[in-house]
């Protein structure tokens, strides 16, 4: 179901809507009337499912141009979002501009493809939306880009169908996003098919100020009425003694959004609208205009959030014209140390393939269990995303002949892996293993090689702000450069050794990218699911290096 329903969502979208194409072999929506982008700016969003109708909703004439899909809750991989480029960009698109929320996975890889698009002479720019107003003190990954994403899709749009430049575009959003914030509630978790429940809420709590990808709030409280919830929200959004606030005073003009995450009735929307309204209007505010519906979902969650935008009458009408469109728990660890050791026995096909074959078998016997751990701090999918990088890899061996050098197996890796695995997983193992490919060919993967792999892998991680909990697993492997002849499998036995303990260690530390960031540290007690996967990994290289002595 997982793997199917996302491309079958896409093509109900297709069939419906007449004005809507799918760019073949990607999961890109598309204008049908992509000529009349020709010397205009194009716009292209995107993220994980699971938010519809984000994004595909919204493409068409003065809004998106085209949007693209990643797997539930997963950031779209680099080659569909540069795919997505290139087709706005042969359409004869003056310029591509990037409307991305500020999450790890999506900043990673929107901006991965924004530079090989510059590569190919492509005029591009990317606009991070984040106005998240949950966090008093916002972690270093910043506020979460929400539903305010939607303001930022019709206000460019409309600037883009006036004939605006890329330039002006992003000067002037990048203005209107300082006014905007948002912040959710929910008196329910939501599930990724064929997943548990995100989060355990008991009956009768709700909470405040939860993302959209399932994790929890900063703040669990029993339910109240709508005019208590409300009034609690606006006036979290707007106190001026949090960092995140949103600045408001008496007679500013503002656009409402009352959002439902996916599970409200019409009744239930109709009556917190009304109490946002009135708590704005207590407050001084002009409501000018209200949007009240399902904008950026959350799967089934049971909650919604409210969008507040300070609106001049210059906003108010790009606002409300040319509308025709349809309506980023990789945190605490990085995951850097994949197949590094494959040089220990040779020769290395078979080698690395026995290898290969179970890392394969050893994450999807850990799916569940990693799971389990995401769903303390993330959305629950990080035994899924490994599970889907090693049935592609499978799929892989089975009609191919590893290649006996080591750096092109790394590249094929790379490429399964950014293409399968999707969000800033797929991301971080693809940017570790391309930086690593370049050290190790076939006339040089003696240790010394396979340790400058490692090194390479790694500083290209943290060229990216990554710092990894694993570090002292990857010392030990540096000391493969200097091991003697006999000691390279002692060295692999204490890096597994580190790496389970560095893993154990990841209770103990903060986020500072990834969902995680967002959660207080006090309620992530277990382990990175990220770091219990590196540590499976390696322990399954070296079981299997063992068994071919």
């Amino acid at each position: 179901l997982l793997d199917s329903c996302v491309d079958e969502a896409l093509c109900g979208l297709i069939r419906a809507n007449a004005g809507l194409s799918l760019l073949q072999g990607h999961r890109v929506v598309l204008r049908s009337d992509l000529d009349n982008l020709r010397g205009k700016v194009a716009l292209l969003s995107g993220g994980g499912s699971g938010h519809e109708p984000a994004h595909g909703g919204y493409v068409g004439a003065g809004m998106l141009s085209a949007a693209v899909a990643g797997g539930v809750f997963a950031s779209p991989p680099p080659a569909s979002i540069l795919a997505a480029i290139m087709s706005l960009h042969n359409a004869g698109a003056s310029g591509i501009l990037l409307i991305v929320k500020n999450y790890t996975g999506d900043r990673l890889n929107f901006g991965l493809a924004a530079e090989q698009a510059r590569n190919h002479g492509v005029t591009v720019d990317m606009v991070i939306v984040a106005e998240d107003c949950a966090f008093d003190r916002p972690s270093k990954a910043g506020r979460r880009g929400l539903c305010g994403t939607i303001f930022i899709h019709k206000l460019a749009g409309a600037l883009a169908e006036e004939g605006s430049s890329l330039d002006q575009i992003v000067a002037k959003v990048t203005e209107v996003l300082k006014g905007i914030g948002t912040l959710g509630v929910s008196l329910s978790p939501c599930s990724v098919p064929g997943c548990l429940p995100s989060f355990n809420l008991p009956p009768g709590d709700m909470e405040l100020g939860l993302g959209i990808h399932g994790e929890p709030g900063i703040k669990r409280s029993k339910v109240a009425s709508a005019d208590e919830v409300v009034k609690t929200m606006i006036d979290h959004m707007t106190n001026p003694d949090s960092q995140s606030y949103l600045p408001l005073k008496s007679g500013d003009s503002v656009v409402l959004c009352v959002n439902n995450l996916g599970a409200l009735s019409c009744l239930e929307m109709a009556v917190v609208t009304r109490a946002a309204i009135i708590c704005l209007e207590n407050l001084g505010a002009v409501v000018a205009r209200v949007m009240s519906g399902s904008f950026m979902t959350s799967l089934e969650m049971a909650g919604m959030s409210l969008t507040v935008m300070r609106a001049n009458e210059e906003i108010l009408r790009l606002l409300f014209e040319f509308a025709v469109g349809l309506c980023v728990r990789p945190c605490k660890v990085l995951h850097v140390i994949l197949l590094v050791c494959f040089f220990l026995l040779g020769p290395l096909s078979p080698v690395m393939r026995k290898s290969l074959e179970r890392v394969c078998s050893t994450l999807l016997e850990k799916q569940e269990e990693l799971n389990s751990l995401d769903r303390a701090a993330g959305d629950g999918d990080c035994g899924n995303t490994h599970a889907q990088a090693a049935r592609a890899i499978q799929e892989w061996l089975q009609d191919h002949v590893v290649p006996g050098c080591p750096g092109k197996l790394l590249s094929v890796l790379a490429g399964l892996v950014q293409e399968k695995m999707g969000g800033s997983s797929g991301a971080l193992y693809s940017l570790f293993l391309t930086a690593a490919a370049g050290h190790v060919t076939e006339g040089r993967s003696n240790a010394a090689a396979w340790a400058s792999a490692m090194h390479a892998g790694t500083q290209a991680m943290r060229r990216c702000g990554a710092l990894d909990a694993l570090c002292p697993a990857v010392d030990e492997l540096m000391k493969l450069t200097t091991a003697p002849p006999g000691g390279q499998m002692a060295i692999l036995q204490a890096a597994v050794q580190k790496a389970a303990s560095g893993a154990e260690e990841t209770r103990n530390l903060t986020a500072r990218a990834g969902r995680a960031s967002y959660i207080a540290a006090e309620r992530v007690t277990l382990p990175d699911p990220g770091a219990v996967a590196v540590a499976a990994i390696l322990r399954a290289v070296q079981e299997s290096l063992e068994g071919q002595k």
